[in-house]
């Protein structure tokens, strides 16, 4: 029987650099913290490395980890290169990437405009592909290995009025996965995804404590929404040795949401 790869703990990132993106708030700056308390070195990365959110959480990290913010648009696949080498030219290279960065824009379907589409489709899909392959383009050239965390939703696996463009992208996402995970294999490269439900934050924190928002709790069968903490424990083992023979996972943290009728 094969002997397990990690020492102290199966969740011990020490030793490694890990890069969030949408590191500035909602939950990435939760997943740069939980990559912290597991030992990770952290690269938080944000569209405005000066964003004060940004750079409350830098201080935050610096005082157990070493930490180095940098400007990420992943739109720009120019800007994505420069934030990889800042990020390596500070901490080295990055060996655990977290694709968080993503934007929700509701509206029904014959109402999303080619806009709408386009900014939601580019930012949660092609923005998460272009940062993915950054990551691993410069780890098989140093052959190294990685593992990529993408954020889904469990909008990915079922649909709700008024999120089409979210959700395809979502579901976009889960099979980039993938097919990822197939062709990195052989690199030493592990992708998976992490589908969140719904978990109360800053940006969706006065829907989720309204009275508009009760029937979709009461269908949740934990009747509850989740708070960023029900994330780590799944985030740490996508993100650890813990998961070394795992890759083109989705681990579904909702409460039970998927399993219900609505």
């Amino acid at each position: 029987m094969a002997t397990p790869n990690y020492t102290n703990t199966p969740f011990d990132l020490t030793g490694k650099t890990a890069l969030v993106t949408g590191a500035s708030g909602g939950l990435g700056s939760r997943f740069a913290l939980t990559l912290a308390s597991a030992g990770a070195n952290v690269v938080i990365a944000a569209r405005d490395a000066a964003n004060p959110q940004l750079q409350r959480l830098q201080s935050q990290l610096q005082e157990t980890v070493e930490v180095a913010s940098v400007s990420l648009d992943v739109a720009s696949q120019e800007s994505i290169s420069n934030a990889f080498s800042q990020a390596e030219d500070q901490l080295g290279p990055v060996d655990v990437l977290i694709n968080n960065a993503g934007i929700a824009i509701p509206q029904t379907a014959l109402k999303t405009d080619e806009q709408l589409w386009q900014s939601v489709l580019g930012t949660n899909l092609g923005g998460a592909w272009f940062v993915a392959r950054e990551f691993a383009t410069r780890l098989v050239a140093e052959k190294l290995p990685g593992a990529v965390v993408n954020i889904t939703s469990i909008l990915g696996q079922r649909v709700n009025s008024g999120v089409m463009s979210y959700a395809v992208s979502k579901a976009g996402l889960e099979q980039m996965t993938r097919s990822l995970a197939l062709e990195w294999a052989r690199h030493n490269i592990r992708v998976n995804s992490l589908a969140p439900g719904y978990i109360m934050t800053d940006m969706n924190r006065d829907y989720l404590q309204s009275d508009d928002a009760l029937p979709m709790i009461g269908n949740i069968p934990q009747r509850r929404v989740g708070d960023p903490a029900d994330l780590d424990g799944a985030l740490l083992l996508l993100a650890s040795g813990a998961s070394a023979f795992m890759t083109g996972s989705t681990v579904v943290v909702d409460g039970g949401h998927l399993q219900s009728s609505l």
